[in-house]
């Protein structure tokens, strides 16, 4: 869809901060600005969002488009968010709140949505008709794309990969008797396995932080190599499962794991023993944006 209005805004809404960004139409950024996230109300947060809104088009001398991305998403069905860590908002009409205070349309994505966008538009998938993107941090989220659009689904959860079950799982990765229970209510969610919580939690005693054991690697011990070559292969069966569903041309991560150089080498030689393919041409490569994928792919939104 076209706009009139020369700049995009992009709000990334996060539990401590909200960070506002305008892009121009060649995606370059002109303005930038972040504060503390209320805690009080949902109300509260909205009028923080109008007054960014409002200090960026009188710094600009312009008004633009506005894109919101936020843990969580709205229900097709009540229009309500949900699902959100700033859980002042969840079950809150927050789309209609900040119309009405803004006077025009708001777009609303969910962040690993808005990752994946910004990185398809103009990040480490760009070109790429069909672009997954997946942040490895303290949970795992993700977004598909394709031609350009982001993929919700009927449901709004188009993306939720991390809460399918680990596939091709060996006999210590079995769901049973809760040892890899998700917060979702399952059992050895992907998400359990390859979040960086998830991927220090299953390491000796559970206290090694995932950047301490890739340089334990380094350095020679056997112990830590060895549970690497496991996640690798845990990461190489699970994104087969994308590949073989949604075949993209470009896998880009995010988040903290997404810093393991090693993966980018190991992970691409793995996947033909998984994809049902007999080759896999799938690029696997880290994103371009970093931090500001989410605020990006908010003003992308439009």
């Amino acid at each position: 869809m076209t706009h009139s209005k020369p700049f995009r805004l992009g709000i990334d809404l996060g539990g401590t901060k909200i960070e506002a960004l305008v892009l121009d139409a060649t995606g370059a950024e002109r303005w930038r600005e972040r504060v503390a996230t209320p805690r009080e109300s949902a109300d509260a947060i909205c009028d923080a969002i109008a007054a960014l809104v409002g200090r960026a088009e009188r710094a600009l001398g312009a008004s633009c488009t506005v894109g919101i991305g936020t843990p969580g998403s709205l229900s097709p069905r009540t229009g309500l968010l949900r699902g959100s860590n700033t859980v002042v908002l969840n079950g809150q009409p927050v789309q209609q709140m900040l119309e009405a205070r803004l006077a025009r349309p708001v777009r609303i994505a969910n962040d690993a949505n808005c990752f994946a966008l910004s990185e398809a538009v103009d990040g480490a998938g760009v070109g790429a008709a069909g672009v997954f993107g997946a942040i490895l941090g303290t949970g795992v989220g993700a977004g598909v794309v394709i031609n350009g659009a982001i993929v919700n689904g009927v449901h709004g959860i188009g993306g939720e990969w991390g809460h399918n079950p680990l596939p091709w799982p060996a006999d210590d990765e079995l769901p049973e008797r809760g040892a890899h229970r998700c917060y979702c209510g399952k059992d050895s969610c992907i998400e359990t396995w390859l979040s960086g919580t998830g991927i220090q939690r299953h390491f000796t005693d559970g206290t090694v932080p995932a950047a301490e054991i890739v340089k334990r690697a380094e350095r020679g011990d056997a112990a830590a190599e060895a549970y690497l070559q496991r996640v690798e292969d845990r990461m190489a069966r699970a994104f087969a499962t994308i590949i073989n569903v949604l075949d993209p041309e470009v896998v880009v991560l995010g988040g903290g794991a997404s810093n393991i150089e090693r993966l980018y080498r190991n992970v691409p030689r793995l996947l033909p023993k998984y994809v049902f393919s007999e080759y896999v041409a799938t690029r696997f490569v880290r994103n371009v944006h970093g931090d500001s994928s989410g605020v990006r792919g908010a003003a992308w939104l439009w």
